[in-house]
């Protein structure tokens, strides 16, 4: 099944709105009101919560997953009102705003707390087993990267079984474009170098 006419004006305005919403940097914004500075400047330089995290403020880095996961489900759940295409529309919007917020010179988090909340507007039991994925690997193997590539990896398949079918054409495109912007995770993946959950350093 392919999916609904993105075309039309409710599904413009879905991607505009969802755009909007994605492209706010809840890590920096957060960081920044807490005094910390910019977040870009330490780590790995992404806006994300795991980024976040080594600022050593749990709280904030909670916030900061919260944000960037409530920001892509509102996108989603107000587009709803105008129809299919435009929540699909909207969906894809928060993901590419966070990923590429004009804000930022287009350079944004990696996408997984968007995903999950975008995934949560849409199909409940379908984030159930995302979250069963990411955070059974997270507990076995202390790669948080690679759980979350593997979950995403799994959830069009999941929509697909559970009779979504143009739900899991949009997540294919998600998780393609996640696993992209992953690729750094991936190399050090491969080559043994890439930190485990809990890590110092």
């Amino acid at each position: 099944m392919m999916l609904p006419d993105l075309a039309t004006p409710a599904a413009l305005g879905g991607l505009a709105l969802g755009y909007a919403l994605g492209s706010i940097p809840f890590g920096l914004i957060l960081t920044k009101f807490a005094g910390l500075g910019d977040v870009r400047a330490i780590g790995s330089g992404n806006i994300g919560a795991t980024n976040v995290l080594r600022t050593g403020r749990k709280g904030l880095a909670a916030a900061t997953l919260l944000g960037d996961a409530l920001k892509g489900t509102v996108a989603v759940l107000l587009a709803k009102n105008l129809g299919e295409g435009a929540a699909l529309a909207a969906g894809l919007g928060a993901f590419l705003g966070h990923l590429f917020p004009i804000w930022l010179g287009f350079k944004g988090g990696k996408g997984v707390a968007t995903f999950i909340g975008v995934l949560l507007a849409f199909n409940a039991a379908a984030l159930g087993l995302f979250a069963a994925i990411w955070l059974g690997l997270a507990f076995a193997l202390k790669y948080s990267s690679l759980a979350a590539l593997a979950a995403s990896a799994a959830t069009p398949l999941a929509l697909w079984a559970l009779g979504a079918p143009t739900q899991a054409l949009l997540f294919l495109i998600l998780a393609v474009l996640l696993w992209w912007k992953h690729a750094p995770n991936i190399r050090r993946l491969a080559n043994g170098t890439e930190g485990r959950i809990g890590q110092k350093g």
